[in-house]
């Protein structure tokens, strides 16, 4: 008997350092690589900038061996509200952003369902063709949209060729050319949670709606886009939240008129050498950008409990 307890106290003790093991991979890889970075770049933004190496200045200082002195430097939280300059890169990042997750929704939306809809060996071909863009390196993908809308690129060669125009059309280094190259790369993030949600669908439902006499424009849009929300709203956020923050596209495919956040960021990096400003710049950002993954993951608590 006592070595029954011995060994079941024994097995006890491996499930629980078993469990801790799994609980403490996923926290340390966030804590290694989220939240220390985080709080390296938050006490940035409440230094000051120097012209020195690095350009800024420490937090805490020793005034000597028993008084430790803590500087916090409010002014660069305090500017991004007062400098019309920041303001507006957030509202044109948020603008830019917002219109690109609506056309991502408008063109995935269609190709998930069909998807979803296929037969188990095109649904394998149909999701290979949505990967496979991601072979190519990021860079490339969006570079190449330069030889395709520059004045002498293919499209309005293509135009000028067939009479449609009479002289190139500018498409590069327009907004509508950041649009497009958002739309293009970030497509699959939307594709993928929208044709998760579809093929989980129960089709039962959508042949009791039939039964009962409703037509399939009505069951599409009474039963079919409902039940499809939470792949919608998933697929959103993953194109919205990094969109926010892009670089490579306005820097490419933007002009001058078009500057975003992530755009912003890089000038005061790089540029300025401004780095508590760019870290506030970030912080600010971030803590913009939390808020609707909060709203998200409380939307799907209240739908679990049925509320």
């Amino acid at each position: 008997m006592n070595l029954f307890t011995q060994l079941f106290k024994k097995i006890r003790l491996d499930n629980f350092f078993g469990r801790a093991l799994v609980i403490a991979l996923p926290y340390g890889w966030h804590i290694l690589f989220f939240l220390v970075p985080f709080m390296i770049v938050l006490g940035l933004s409440f230094s000051e900038g120097i012209l020195s190496s690095p350009p800024y200045t420490p937090l805490y200082t020793w005034v000597d061996e028993s008084f430790l002195q803590i500087r916090l430097n409010f002014a660069n939280y305090l500017t991004l509200f007062e400098d019309d300059f920041y303001f507006g890169a957030y509202i044109e990042s948020l603008k830019i952003s917002a219109i690109s997750t609506f056309f991502c929704l408008i063109v995935a939306y269609p190709m998930a369902y069909g998807i979803a809809r296929a037969s188990p060996r095109q649904r394998t071909l149909l999701l290979m063709l949505v990967i496979l863009p991601f072979w190519t390196s990021f860079l490339i993908r969006v570079y190449s949209w330069i030889g395709l809308l520059s004045n002498q690129g293919l499209l309005n060669s293509f135009l000028l060729y067939l009479g449609i125009i009479k002289q190139p059309l500018s498409l590069l280094n327009t907004h509508f050319a950041v649009i497009l190259g958002i739309v293009y790369s970030y497509l699959p993030f939307m594709i993928f949670p929208l044709y998760a949600t579809l093929q989980k669908m129960d089709p039962q439902i959508l042949e009791a709606a039939s039964d009962l006499g409703c037509k399939p424009v009505r069951t599409f849009f009474t039963i079919t886009v409902p039940l499809s929300m939470r792949g919608a709203i998933a697929g959103s956020m993953l194109v919205f939240i990094p969109a926010v923050g892009e670089f490579v596209i306005p820097e490419l495919l933007g002009g001058s008129d078009t500057l975003m956040i992530g755009k912003v960021l890089w000038i005061e990096f790089f540029t300025h050498r401004d780095w508590p400003m760019a870290s506030a710049l970030a912080v600010a950002l971030l803590t913009f950008l939390v808020l609707p993954i909060i709203a998200f993951q409380k939307l799907i608590i209240r739908e679990e409990e049925g509320i």
